[in-house]
């Protein structure tokens, strides 16, 4: 009995191992089948803001330098660096002796000219007593009149000497022309300065210009939306300092450059920002933020994009789940979203991250993507 019965044993292990094998073997290829999971998107069409960074150059509403107007030697400086000044507050005093003695030689030149001229006109009253009684010529009387008239010029003359040297002794004392904050002060006190020479910079920087460049297409951008709003607000602009942190005084846009700089193909713009606690400074360096408004646009994440040739690429994702390249022309790029303006239309489903690992006819099992994505605020920072 036990040489019957063996055979059938060992039949019945081999089919038990058999039909575990392929069990197993089946669940492997449904494994190595199924489809690869990836977060996808649908575009929407909405009304959005869109704030745009630019580089600004912040300049003081004044900035001038104070130059001397004559030589000689700096006597004293009233004011020291960074030293908040009034209008015609005095900052330095350039030794004036010489400009003196100058004005003592004019003013004794005057005397002379004035005293000149007053015996001419006696001489000139004498002469015309003899004329009148026939004793001289009427030639006498005009010689007389010459010289009265020669020593008249000569005394505008000396008065004008009298009045240049007076200027030079006020140019002596160098004033602030407005209230401001001096700059650096590079000469000192007994340096010997010639006329023209720079002896600080003065700031007024209780309101501050911040300069920056438009591109063309944003600049058009930025007119439309400006002439269709209704309130003034829309044009007000932020600032972020070097420090990464937010001004908190909003600046209006004053002015636009008359012309496109061709080789840039920018265009120039001028803000005023109020500086009431001279945080500001003249040459400081900023980020100046535009907030504008868009009607009824697409914005595609920006990690949903890739580049062939200059060209801009997502995936879209079919009903069947497959996906399909898709080249769409955005309206402008920003850190976060691109605009679209043609290839992509509301309801589309994009591959949202994953482009890397994908390839055109690949079918995929679409999952919701992590909401910090999901945020359709497109800022440019």
């Amino acid at each position: 009995m036990r040489k019957i019965f063996a055979p059938v044993y060992a039949i019945l292990a081999a089919l038990t191992i058999f039909i575990y094998g392929c069990a197993g073997g089946n669940a492997s290829d449904k494994k190595k089948d199924e489809a690869p999971a990836f977060p996808v998107f649908t575009l929407q069409q909405k009304d959005t803001v869109l704030q745009t960074g630019y580089v600004a150059d912040i300049q003081a509403i004044k900035n001038v330098e104070v130059r001397t107007r004559v030589k000689g030697f700096i006597e004293k400086i009233f004011v020291d660096e960074g030293m908040a000044v009034k209008k015609g507050q005095l900052l330095f005093k350039i030794n004036d002796e010489e400009f003196r003695v100058m004005l003592s030689k004019a003013k004794a030149a005057l005397s002379n000219a004035k005293a000149a001229a007053r015996a001419t006109e006696v001489e000139l009253e004498r002469i015309k007593i003899l004329v009148n009684k026939n004793v001289v010529a009427k030639s006498e009387e005009d010689v007389a009149l010459a010289k009265l008239n020669a020593d008249k010029a000569t005394i505008e003359e000396a008065q004008s000497a009298v009045q240049s040297a007076n200027n030079h002794i006020a140019y002596t004392s160098l004033r602030a022309p407005f209230d401001g904050i001096i700059d650096r002060i590079p000469l000192k006190a007994g340096s010997l300065v010639e006329e023209g020479a720079l002896l600080t910079n003065i700031s007024d920087i209780t309101q501050v210009f911040a300069y920056f460049s438009f591109p063309e297409n944003e600049y058009l951008r930025y007119e439309r939306a400006r002439r269709d709003a209704t309130s003034k607000d829309d044009e007000q602009v932020k600032l972020v300092l070097s420090d990464g942190s937010k001004y908190k005084f909003p600046g209006k846009i004053e002015t636009v450059e008359g012309q496109i700089e061709q080789s840039t193909g920018s265009i120039d713009f001028r803000a005023r920002f109020p500086n009431p606690n001279k945080l500001l400074r003249h040459g400081a360096s900023a980020k100046l933020f535009i907030t504008t408004g868009m009607d009824s646009i697409i914005l595609v994440p920006q990690q949903a994009v890739f580049d062939i040739q200059d060209k801009s690429y997502v995936y879209t994702v079919d009903a069947a789940n497959k996906l399909h390249m898709q080249a769409f022309v955005p309206i402008t790029r920003l850190s976060s979203y691109y605009v679209v303006k043609d290839g992509l239309k509301p309801g589309d489903r994009i591959l949202l991250e994953g482009a890397q690992n994908a390839r055109d006819g690949m079918t995929i099992k679409p999952v919701a993507p992590p909401k910090n994505l999901l945020a359709m605020k497109a800022q440019d920072e």
